[in-house]
């Protein structure tokens, strides 16, 4: 994509010129569509930054900080974008992580691990696990939420309170400073090194930090603030909490925000991850008795006690499940999400007793009881997570969700609470909730804002006004608990900290950022109005994604995330291309955006859905896609019809073109074959389709003959066996350990396992309509898919006989919109529950990599096929860092480099087991030319590692 610098400053066009001498063109970005998407971020505040750069390695960093302190540039570093204060945008220059940045490393015990700043949250988690550790910090946002940016926030969450945050389980850091020096504080010699550097700089943090614990006011004032949770301004306890200038540096870095340098790698130490764990959900018919009960539960072996009040548990007591006494609790009720963790079982019901014991005198409207079924604590943490998304699913188009966060002292939590409804009475926002994690404390309040108007802007200043005059002069509280400080806050550092304090936080951002490249106007701006400026627009875009509050959840299960666009970034772009056509201004920007989003936001869009997964309001951004996939291929809706009413032939001449192919890569070989089409595929303007030495062959007719069906008696299990259009017409690849193609290997491990096989009628010409779905042809779709409804119906005895589909996506597609008699099973669950238990299995000892389709996920079949492979191997291997693998039915060929992307780090993952399986043939051609291995069905394993299991 071609930058474009006509418009850039004339600062940020030398300092471009001048990156391009070690960071290449593609990593430099300038142009009007990605920099709008690049730039975007979780907050309500909205900067366009003039370049953004996206760096590799440490190195680049350097070199990249000391252009920009040479030219006084200022940088603004980004994680994955889920803060919501405004500390993470910018109109300067945006500098994000690339592939280079997610590495970890845990020592011999467990007890530390060393994790860089592209890290995930949940990904270290995910490496801590078996070791029963994980890190301490656990943001709501963890996983999507990077390292970097758990830690520059210090954010924490429900768990962790403020024993096991970032600055308390900081155990050491790797950072770049404003001039370019590396310090790492885990590195003896980089540490004398740094003294002996930076001698004035280790001597002004001695002296500030002796002056500090020498002023009992001030000491005072941070001790308290610490007592509570606290990310307002700069983190003043490393100044009474370390007398060593490098201790003090590391800690300072800690909350700082990218404005006082850059985290190049933590250490953290590890905490326990209990493997017993209870949870209950306690209600109380007042507010007053439920912060009591905080109160009481604080010294008890409670994990997390989460507060919710009536408005939080009105939102979500009509939802499917909830209990109905929910809706006759009085007006002032509130609600205890309780959850206590133990090493074992024993341990944990003698917390449960002592927990029960400690509130046991109070009044609730339900007794109290505490459960350790997987499946209920997680409906009982559904509910909690719930009220977030439950005001973004019913704000009016063009509003936002806001999230403030403050604390309290524990014991003033009662009054607290109810002075904070008396000020949405007084401001008018009646939908406002509030909900938190009681035992520090910290109260989070969400309501939906307009800025379209003065009134608007008007109630939101005077809210905000009120709260901070709350928080800091009735009850000495924080006003930014978790969340950060950024633009949002301030305004108000100073209001909350005291002159003297605030001194000392400017003293500090003038001594380790002296040129003030580093974030600026982020923690400390003279702006008092800066909260009131640059606030996001969210125009009406489409219904189907007017809900998105622009969190970022879904980026990490994106297969074009490092591509081109995630599902946040092509909303982002949809709502301004809305927004010019309906203003009808900047025409020329428009058909700019409207030409880079054809393939920025269309063609490399997988559709896959599994954005809706992680989205707290559920959007699927892939329906957007297939709706502007529909507007732009009208004219050609009767060309789809007649290829639905002549689907059987297209099936014989796809299996025709799968054998020429074949053919012509045995005579060729693959290089020459890889060679001639590769040629042939330029020469035509990509519209010749990627060919790749992991093609199919041509897949055989189907049949089932008489002397392949079992005996049949009462007692035969009899099940109808719906092969996809991939599996009818796509064999395995040339070279294959196995040619036999999926449909014949399909009926013969269902032989196997006991089973009379059935086939419906006419099969050739039958479709679910995804190939017609994806591509946005609705009628041709709905039409495969109705007529596959009808012949199941007549096969299946108006749906007596199951039905097993052998390819996720099209069992996906067909649960939504199938007969409801039918009894659809997909190949996983089938395999699972009557496959499996029918047969003896021998595990193989060879690793196998699996890959979890997803549709598989969507289904919410992922544990039922990892069951299925470690059933059939000792070691199965899910590569982390793949979501999607983006083969998405045909993009694998037409779009390839979608489907290289998002795999480009399976073959380092992989390349030590013995093969690789999934339940997707087309998926399967993409593993397998990105792997290096052969991808197959789970059906091949577990038809090698069975036999009947004997009577």
């Amino acid at each position: 994509m071609t930058n474009n610098t006509a418009t850039m400053k004339p600062e940020f066009q030398t300092l471009f010129e001048r990156l391009q001498t070690f960071i290449s063109a593609d990593r430099l970005i300038t142009d009007p569509l990605r920099t709008l998407a690049y730039g975007t971020d979780a907050s309500f505040y909205r900067l366009i930054p003039q370049l953004v750069v996206r760096v590799e390695t440490e190195e680049e960093v350097v070199r990249l900080i000391s252009l920009a302190q040479e030219l006084g540039t200022p940088l603004t570093f980004r994680a994955a974008g889920t803060s919501l204060s405004g500390q993470a945008i910018t109109d300067a220059v945006l500098v994000q992580l690339g592939d280079g940045w997610k590495g970890y490393d845990i020592n011999a015990d467990a007890s530390e691990i060393r994790l860089q700043p592209g890290v995930i949250g949940a990904h270290a988690n995910r490496y801590l696990a078996p070791f029963n550790r994980k890190i301490g910090p656990d943001p709501a946002s963890i996983n999507a939420a990077k390292i970097g940016g758990i830690a520059a926030n210090n954010a924490s969450g429900m768990c962790c309170g403020t024993a096991q945050n970032s600055y308390r389980t900081l155990s050491a850091m790797r950072m770049v400073l404003s001039d370019g020096s590396v310090l790492d504080t885990a590195d003896p010699e980089s540490v004398d090194n740094f003294r002996r550097q930076h001698r004035g700089l280790m001597e002004t943090l001695s002296s500030l930090g002796e002056l500090t614990r020498s002023n009992p006011a001030l000491r005072e004032k941070i001790e308290h603030k610490y007592r509570l949770k606290n990310t307002t301004g700069y983190a003043l306890n490393a100044l009474i909490d370390y007398e060593d200038p490098i201790d003090i540096l590391q800690h300072l870095m800690i909350g700082s925000e990218g404005t006082l340098g850059f985290i190049s790698n933590i250490t953290y130490k590890t905490v326990p991850e209990h493997p017993n764990k209870a949870t209950a959900l306690v209600f109380f018919n007042s507010v007053q008795t439920t912060c009591e009960a905080v109160s009481l539960l604080k010294p008890t072996p409670v994990a997390a006690v989460e507060l919710m009040d009536r408005a939080g548990l009105r939102s979500i007591e009509h939802k499917p499940g909830m209990p109905e006494f929910i809706r006759t609790l009085p007006e002032d009720a509130a609600a205890l999400l309780i959850e206590t963790r133990a090493e074992t079982a024993e341990q944990l019901n003698q917390q449960i007793t002592d927990i029960k014991a400690s509130i046991a005198h109070l009044e609730t409207s339900q007794p109290i009881v505490f459960s350790t079924d997987a499946d209920e604590c997680a409906r009982y943490w559904a509910i909690r997570k719930g009220l977030f998304p439950a005001v973004g699913a019913v704000r009016e188009t063009g509003t936002t969700v806001i999230i403030e966060d403050v604390a309290f002292p524990v014991e003033q939590l009662a009054r607290a609470v109810a002075d904070l409804h008396e000020l949405f009475v007084r401001w008018d926002y009646p939908e406002a909730l509030i909900f938190g994690h009681a035992l520090e404390g910290n109260l989070h309040f969400v309501f939906t804002q307009s800025f379209d108007t003065d009134d608007a802007l008007r109630r939101y200043e005077g809210l905000m006004d009120d709260v901070a005059d709350l928080v800091v002069h009735r009850y000495g509280g924080s006003l930014k608990a978790e969340h950060g400080t950024g633009r949002n806050m301030a305004p108000y550092v100073e209001l909350e900290w005291g002159q003297d304090a605030y001194q000392l936080m400017q003293q500090l951002k003038a001594l380790l950022d002296p040129a003030g490249i580093f974030n600026p106007g982020v923690i400390l701006n003279e702006d008092a109005k800066v909260h009131l400026k640059n606030l996001k627009p969210l125009p009406a875009a489409n219904p189907l994604v007017d809900k998105c509050i622009e969190c970022g959840f879904c980026e990490p299960s994106c297969p074009s995330r490092d591509l081109t666009l995630t599902p946040r970034q092509r909303i982002v772009l949809w709502r301004e291309i809305k927004r010019l056509e309906n203003s009808g201004t900047n025409p020329k920007r428009l058909q700019q955006l409207r030409k880079d989003y054809a393939y920025q936001g269309d063609e490399t869009c997988a559709a896959c859905g599994l954005c809706s997964t992680t989205c707290p309001v559920g959007i699927n951004t892939g329906d957007l896609t297939r709706e502007i996939r529909h507007h732009n291929n009208e004219t050609r809706e009767n060309l789809a019809n007649w290829a639905a009413g002549h689907y059987g032939g297209l099936m014989k001449t796809s299996r025709a073109a799968f054998s020429l192919a074949d053919g012509a890569h045995k005579l060729l070989g693959s290089q020459r074959m890889q060679s001639l089409t590769s040629g042939m595929r330029r020469l035509s303007g990509n519209r010749v389709q990627q060919w790749t030495p992991a093609m199919p062959t041509a897949a055989n007719r189907i049949k089932i003959t008489p002397t392949a069906t079992p005996e049949v008696s009462d007692q035969t299990m009899q099940v109808v066996y719906l092969p996809s259009c991939a599996s009818r017409t796509m064999g395995p690849m040339r070279g294959a350990e196995d040619p036999t193609s999926l449909a014949d290997k399909t009926i013969q491990l269902l032989r196997k396992a006991g089973f009379e096989v059935l086939l419906p009628d006419a099969l050739e010409g039958l479709c679910c309509g995804m190939p017609f779905q994806s591509k946005g042809m609705f009628s041709a779709a709905n039409h495969k898919r109705k007529e596959l409804s009808t012949r199941l119906l007549e096969i299946t005895e108006q749906g007596r006989i199951p039905v097993y589909s052998d390819t996720s996506p099209c069992s996906l597609r067909l649960q939504e919109g199938l007969d409801s008699r039918i009894r659809l099973y997909d190949s996983i669950e089938f395999l699972d529950q009557f496959v499996l238990p029918a047969l003896e299995i021998t595990p193989i000892d060879q690793p196998v990599a699996l890959h979890v389709t997803c549709s598989t996920q969507r289904q919410g079949l992922t544990e039922p096929l990892q069951r299925i492979l470690s059933a059939c191997s000792r070691e199965v291997v899910v590569p982390d860092q793949i979501t999607c693998c983006g083969f998405a039915g045909d993009k694998g060929f037409t779009t390839p480099e979608l489907n290289a992307s998002a795999l480009r780090s399976l073959k380092q993952t992989v390349q030590h087991c013995e093969g690789g399986y999934s339940t997707s043939r087309t998926c399967e051609i993409g593993l397998s030319h990105h792997s290096g291995l052969e991808y197959r069905s789970v059906v091949y394993l577990l038809d090698q590692c069975s036999q009947p299991r004997s009577c």
